[in-house]
């Protein structure tokens, strides 16, 4: 009894079966780890982690139903004490950075051996900060000295266009989270980073800039 509660508690969200199959297969094989569950898309993955709240989540980068760092922040706000190991085919250190920023504790590419796999759950159990990238060394290399520690500046991304083009259209942060199915906190860091990016210093502002700059249509 005592050794099966000391064991990491693991879930999978994954949109690919068989992917899934073979990742429950790994880790069943480990003496000190177990699945407790399975999803295949955001609405299913939030619903997971709020009923069993597992020690290690394996989340796929672009599972259906979100965008990740949407996924990050709402598996967060429901299970704050779940460590997230991110599985992915993109080796972009853009993305990456971001995500390490957001607290993740792995970044794996989907080429990765099975022991980087089992290292990376291990890792990301309490007790340690590290965080482990099996990605590749060009990926590596394209990451700036320190940039993880940085706020974001760069263009901004799809969700926050998608956000700033509501805002446009004059509606609350609740109107827009249940228009496009976030949570109003989601939306509030959306649009603190859409400030930061933008320097805007108002939702007005903000949506002056970016229609001067042609990012979004005029809301009127």
């Amino acid at each position: 009894m005592t050794e099966r509660n000391s064991r990491i508690r693991v879930a999978i969200v994954d949109d690919h079966t068989l992917f899934r199959v073979g990742l429950r297969e790994i880790i069943e094989n480990q003496k000190d780890m177990e699945v407790v569950g399975e999803a295949g898309d955001a609405y299913n993955a939030l619903t997971l982690v709020a009923q069993v709240k597992p020690d290690v989540l394996l989340l796929d980068v672009s599972i259906p139903g979100g965008d990740v760092t949407d996924n990050i922040h709402e598996i967060g706000e429901v299970s704050p004490t779940t460590r997230i190991v991110i599985l992915s085919m993109q080796d972009a250190p853009e993305l990456i950075l971001e995500l390490v920023g957001l607290g993740i504790r792995g970044y794996l590419h989907k080429s990765a051996s099975w022991d980087e796999l089992i290292a990376a759950i291990r890792m990301a159990t309490p007790g340690t900060d590290r965080v482990l990238l099996a990605v590749s060394r060009q990926s590596l290399l394209g990451m700036p000295a320190g940039a993880a520690n940085k706020p974001s500046s760069g263009p901004l991304s799809p969700r926050e266009l998608e956000v700033l083009e509501l805002v446009a259209k004059a509606m609350s942060n609740a109107q827009i989270a249940a228009e496009i199915m976030l949570t109003e906190a989601t939306v509030k860091r959306h649009l603190h980073n859409i400030f930061v990016k933008l320097g805007a210093v108002s939702r007005i502002d903000a949506v002056n800039k970016a229609t001067a700059a042609s990012l979004i249509s005029n809301g009127g």
